[in-house]
């Protein structure tokens, strides 16, 4: 964690930015007293949710079990009675 005063944020913004991209806190001061703090967004975006979801139930699908003939009639909802 970095703390800095507001003066050199100012001077140096591209350079803390830099630091909180890659996963580091920085802490501003005014006088010696935290006012504020940059954090990094660790937050997931959705569509790296939905492949991690995906990736999770990998191997738990047989194709077969979609693609193969039955050799059986359907009997519709005559299973569910």
């Amino acid at each position: 964690m970095t703390s800095i005063n507001i003066t050199e944020l100012r001077q140096h913004l591209p350079e803390y930015l830099k630091q909180v991209q890659g996963g580091e806190e920085v802490v501003i001061t005014v006088h010696g007293k935290a006012i504020a703090r940059i954090v990094p967004d660790l937050r997931e975006s959705e569509r790296d949710a939905a492949l991690k979801r995906l990736d999770a139930l990998r191997g738990t699908v047989i194709a077969g079990d979609i693609l193969a003939s039955l050799n059986e009639e359907w009997a519709s909802d005559a299973d569910n009675l």
